[in-house]
């Protein structure tokens, strides 16, 4: 008021005019900025609302858990630190107390959240200068950590923005063969954090087949193999399980694929009228049959802590009729109008029992699940649907089962004598979805909630035609396919061959074994290529850190991959890890821009394998491999490509 009394009124309207006229003039008013996109992860964020700007992850980050709920919070508080000091180097301190005790680059935890539809696995986030995240349980709260885990994977800074995050599955996981094939603790530890990583929760150890008993047994010492897992490897794998949100499912294989029980006990092998005898198949009619696999049940049910307790019961293919004490002894158990199939489907119920009184739930393969006369299984038993073998995925479900989706294709990774095949990831990516069950049957929409989910399959039949870490290469990207589409939200991406780079973007858990060698100039750096033979053997799988994933070009001899060092390094040493199709000959070459190349070593006979290029004097920020002549008639393709620098620099 007392600034309008120092100028009439005709003043004050001048002067207004001119403002206006100077702010016109003046140019236009800048433009908002754009909200940011929705960030990359996998599985993708149901819902995200962009903000401006970012967060920044640094030193002075604290990871702060509600006061109400510390205790509830404490392991996800604990695990969370753990996991980014793996990943930054940095000792995040953690503590308690609430929103008004925060500061700029913290991350808030709390629970207690009354949106209903986040489930006991979702999450709401929220991202300003600070990190929110709340949840209805501490499930929740811990898969919002793996969202941030993988988001300061890809840099030190969050775009500011809100998620809603819920998964449509409430199983997601992996079963492992360990039976035919030993995996060491270590393998195993390594894909505890791997599933958490990607939102996954439930890892199936498949402990007995036909070439191995893989797991300490004090009721049965003598049907263990040499390499086993001994008890307290079991304690200490479902410990860090537990801690990273896993449940750790057993599984004893009974009464097929007992090859290595039936060793030890061949008075208890299935055996024909005609005297032939079935290595893999326990003859259900004798008592001792029952007594030896009860022994085992009270022994692994005491051991694993978790609801579940997997029989197997698969793949009983026996000839009924040349098998004739099972239908007697199905007869004098079940009534005078069992068949033998009756026999099969009574020991399902009957181990059924022996897991129900141990206050656990048996789940079983759905291969031999029906066809009897005097027996139906139990309907708490949860079927497990591999192939379409009998009843459909709907007639389980129909008959009172839960059911899970475990369909060949697109779930399973197998050794086989031809080598190792599958998982179809881009048929399961691009067409696939958790409701769609092997033979292409489906369930009614009414249905989907008795389909707990599914997993990824390692089937060991011919165990030697890949090592350990080769298995853990081949189902890297299948586990991300399953982990999207058994999450369910609306994908980042589309096609598969767009989903390859955020696979590659994402990549491992920060704690990831890796045996690259330290002082790796090109791990994980930005990769350029001349071509890419498939949407699979792109670029990045050369630095990647892993012997097992390629990058692969197109089939001429002018071909090249180039890696970005970020800033200009001096070079001492680059090797080259060739898959099959090897240059003979190669050039490497620096640059400063991309543009203009300097080599810096050159040959017309390399033998492939691995070349270890020491001794060589370079610099620049750009490093190529230019390729001039194939090897074979295939293309260039390298499982690694590391760079050093020289000794002592």
């Amino acid at each position: 008021m007392r600034l309008l009394r120092l100028f009439s009124c005709g003043v004050l309207t001048a002067l207004v005019a001119l403002v206006l006229t100077v702010s016109v003039s003046a140019g236009p008013v800048a433009a908002k900025p754009a909200a940011n996109p929705k960030p990359l992860t996998i599985p993708a964020l149901q819902q995200w609302t962009g903000g401006t700007g970012s967060f920044v992850f640094a030193d002075t980050t604290r990871i702060v858990s509600s006061t109400a709920h510390a205790s509830a919070l404490a392991s996800t508080s604990e695990v969370f630190a753990d996991d980014l000091r793996a990943l930054s180097g940095l000792t995040v301190a953690r503590s308690t107390g609430t929103t008004a005790d925060l500061r700029a680059g913290d991350i808030f935890l709390s629970l207690g959240s009354t949106d209903s539809q986040l489930g006991a696995e979702g999450y709401a986030l929220t991202v300003t200068d600070r990190i929110t995240i709340s949840a209805r349980d501490d499930r929740g709260a811990f898969y919002g950590t793996r969202t941030v885990l993988q988001l300061l994977k890809q840099a030190s800074s969050i775009p500011r923005g809100t998620a809603r995050d819920w998964p449509l599955k409430p199983e997601r996981g992996l079963m492992v063969d360990n039976g035919r094939k030993y995996f060491t603790p270590q393998w195993l530890r390594d894909h505890v954090k791997e599933l958490a990583y990607l939102k996954m929760n439930y890892f199936h150890l498949h402990l007995s087949d036909d070439k191995g008993f893989r797991i300490e047994s004090s009721s049965h010492p003598e049907i263990v193999s040499t390499q086993h897992l001994t008890k307290q490897e079991v304690r200490d794998l479902i410990a860090l399980a537990a801690r990273y949100k896993i449940t750790i499912v057993p599984e004893i294989d009974a009464p097929g694929h007992m090859t290595p029980i039936l060793a030890a006990h061949p008075e208890l092998k299935l055996v024909s009228r005609t005297g032939v005898v079935q290595d893999s198949y326990i003859d259900l009619s004798l008592p001792a049959a029952y007594a030896l696999i009860k022994d085992l049940y009270d022994e692994y049910l005491a051991l694993f802590p978790g609801p579940y307790f997997h029989i197997g019961a698969d793949e009983y293919h026996v000839d009924y009729s040349a098998h004739p004490q099972l239908e007697q002894y199905a007869k004098a158990a079940y009534g005078a109008d069992a068949i033998g199939k009756d026999a099969y489907l009574g020991f399902i119920n009957w181990a059924d029992g022996i897991v129900r009184a141990a206050g656990k739930t048996t789940r079983a393969w759905n291969d031999g699940i029906g066809g009897g006369v005097a027996v139906a299984v139990n309907t708490d038993v949860i079927i497990e649907f591999w192939y379409n073998y009998g009843k459909s995925p709907q007639a389980h479900i129909d008959a009172g089962h839960l059911i899970s989706n475990e369909s060949w294709s697109p779930t399973y990774y197998v050794l086989s004598a031809g080598g190792p095949g599958g998982p179809s990831s881009q048929w399961g990516y691009d067409t696939w979805n958790p409701d769609l069950f092997q033979g292409d049957q489906t369930i009614t929409t009414a249905s989907k909630s008795k389909n707990l989910g599914s997993k990824i399959h390692v089937w060991c039949d011919y165990p030697e035609v890949a090592t350990e870490e080769r298995v853990a290469s081949d189902i890297k990207q299948g586990l991300r396919m399953l982990a999207q589409q058994t999450w369910g939200s609306p994908k980042l991406v589309t096609p598969w061959s767009n989903f390859v780079p955020v696979i590659n973007t994402i990549g491992r858990n920060p704690a990831w074994t890796t045996s690259v060698q330290v002082g790796n100039l090109a791990a994980n750096k930005p990769v350029t290529v001349s071509s890419a033979e498939t949407a699979n053997l792109l670029g990045a799988n050369a630095v990647d850190g892993d012997y097992f994933s390629r990058w692969s070009s197109n089939y001429t001899d002018n071909e090249w991959i180039t890696v970005d060092l970020g800033t200009a390094r001096q070079i001492g040493r680059v090797t080259l890890s060739w898959e099959t199709a090897y240059g003979s000959g190669y050039k490497i070459q620096t640059s400063n821009d991309a543009a203009t190349w300097t080599t810096i070593y050159t040959t017309t006979s390399a033998d492939g394998g691995t070349d270890d290029l020491t001794g060589l004097s370079g610099s620049g920020r750009y490093v190529r491999m230019q390729g001039t002549a194939r090897a074979t008639q295939y293309g260039f393709s390298l499982y690694e490509f590391e760079v050093y620098a020289p000794t002592g620099v």
